[in-house]
């Protein structure tokens, strides 16, 4: 992926072509998306700035759904992806994704945590 930031080079409202007055940054660089499917947990890691590492799913398993009545937290195992505001391709492929709706043994639930950036699956039960 070569391509990084598209504010360097395009063109004016005029049609005339934008001159980039710099290169690239190191820090503008783009990765391919981690897009996290229900199956068996795989995980990766990046390295990112300052030598840091970010863990981010390939593949999830189980999920922490939080049960705002009880105030309990229980690990559990996801089923599937119902629904995906984010994109309605990821609602087919089953991408898990912050603000995905996933069936769980316990039921349905809201995750609110980014699998593809935190590696980790959090989530909301949703009152039936």
């Amino acid at each position: 992926m070569r391509k990084s930031i598209e504010t360097l080079s395009g063109r004016k409202l005029t049609g005339g072509r934008k001159m980039v007055a710099r290169g690239r940054r190191k820090y503008e660089i783009d990765r391919y998306p981690s897009e996290p499917v229900v199956g068996t947990q795989k995980t990766i890691f990046r390295r990112v700035r300052g030598g840091n590492r970010k863990i981010s799913f390939k593949s999830v398993e189980f999920a922490n759904i939080s049960d705002p009545v009880e105030k309990k937290t229980t690990k559990s195992k996801i089923l599937r992806v119902t629904k995906n505001p984010t994109n309605k391709d990821f609602e087919r492929r089953g991408v898990v994704t912050k603000g995905a709706i996933i069936d769980t043994d316990l039921g349905s639930a809201r995750v609110v945590s980014r699998p593809g950036q935190h590696g980790i699956v959090n989530a909301i039960l949703i009152k039936r």
